[in-house]
């Protein structure tokens, strides 16, 4: 089947590129996006991900505002261009490759809508390949590429108004590859799915830089990926040298981390991440929580909406929240991204610090897979 995609000579395989080139059912291709304010008082998130080998194209939207967080979700069968970026009314829309990217949602029975516009003010910046397995399969393998930036427009939530300016910080995320979505696979001889994982990654946008720190580690703390950059920041986005800035500053090494943790939860009240690089170079980043977000508002871990799931040909719905009611240590609550202020020296930041951290974790003291902090 060919797509317009199809004109660009960009074909890594002998197939069009509707026509994925895995047969993994757990193929995926995602945008993800957040905003929030400089003092913490709003934080939203974007997601959309097409899943090839699924058929499926889904979509969400979710904003935590005074002590509530509201959240819509969207899902309909896979168009066959890949290239077409919308489920009702949700309309996803790249202005410019690595540029600017316009989100739009209509008005809608969910009474959530918006019109964003994300400008960056960074050069991409791709992280390293993740790559984990089981006792059979791959379970992850994936790519990812960041980028700093702003947003500018207004969201729509049940009734209010939320005028975002420009002084909003923005991240992009884009990843593409393989993830465990959809629902899981029972085929074959019986096996435990389940290992612990943990991810904690926290991008900051400082005063003329922006720093990116991002880990996995098993159980016992041995970290087998990481991520670890400096980049730097443009008054316009026309003055970013390129989809690759030369000037991008990447470290390899370790993450060190300690962070302290709310009694009763796997969520970090505050602590220091250090970048530290094979050269000797070290960066200590101290972070102070302003807001939590939790990551079911957009798909992740959502006992409903979670992401591949099959609901018909188009469907929306919409939900709030309490933030204060909802279970910490629920699975579906334990995926979580909280603004943050930062310190490193004498410099201010703002960003944000998301943790998924599922099973064990003997550096944390924490034994099983639902206890929390003592």
């Amino acid at each position: 089947m060919l797509s317009k995609m199809d004109d660009y000579p960009i074909h890594q395989t002998a197939e069009p590129l509707a026509q994925t080139a895995s047969s993994d059912r757990f193929c995926y291709d995602r945008f993800w996006y957040n905003g929030h304010a400089r003092d913490g008082s709003f934080y939203f998130g974007v997601g959309m991900a097409r899943y090839p080998n699924l058929g499926i194209l889904d979509c969400g939207f979710s904003l935590v505002i005074d002590g509530r967080q509201y959240a819509f979700h969207g899902s309909r069968r896979a168009p066959q261009e890949p290239s077409e970026t919308s489920v009702g009314p949700f309309s996803l829309q790249i202005l410019e490759p690595m540029g600017r990217h316009r989100l739009i949602i209509g008005e809608n029975e969910t009474g959530i809508s918006c019109d964003l516009m994300f400008t960056p003010y960074t050069g991409a910046i791709q992280e390293g390949r993740q790559t984990l397995r089981n006792e059979r399969h791959v379970v992850m393998d994936a790519t990812r590429l960041d980028q700093f930036g702003h947003w500018s427009g207004t969201i729509q939530y049940h009734g209010r108004e939320l005028v975002v300016g420009p002084e909003t910080f923005g991240l992009k995320d884009r990843s593409w590859g393989v993830r465990p979505v959809g629902d899981s696979y029972t085929g074959g001889a019986p096996m435990d799915n389940f290992q612990p994982v943990h991810f904690t990654w926290l991008p900051i946008h400082w005063e003329n830089r922006c720093t990116l720190a991002g880990f996995f580690e098993d159980s016992g703390g041995y970290q087998w990926h990481n991520d670890q950059v400096i980049a730097p920041t443009y008054k316009r986005q026309e003055d970013i040298p390129g989809v690759n800035d030369a000037g991008v500053d990447i470290w390899k090494g370790t993450v060190g981390h300690k962070l302290e943790l709310h009694t009763g939860t796997r969520c970090a009240s505050g602590g220091v991440i250090e970048m530290q690089d094979k050269d000797g170079r070290r960066l200590e980043i101290s972070i102070k929580p302003k807001l939590l977000y939790r990551m079911k508002g957009i798909g992740y871990q959502h006992p409903e909406w979670g992401h591949g799931k099959w609901h018909g040909e188009l469907a929306i719905d919409g939900e709030v929240w309490n933030c204060d009611e909802a279970d910490p240590l629920a699975l579906e609550n334990m995926h979580i991204q909280q603004v943050v202020e930062a310190r490193c020296g004498d410099e201010i930041g703002h960003g944000v610090l998301e943790q998924i951290w599922l099973g064990p974790y003997q550096s944390y003291g924490l034994e099983d897979w639902f206890d929390g902090a003592e």
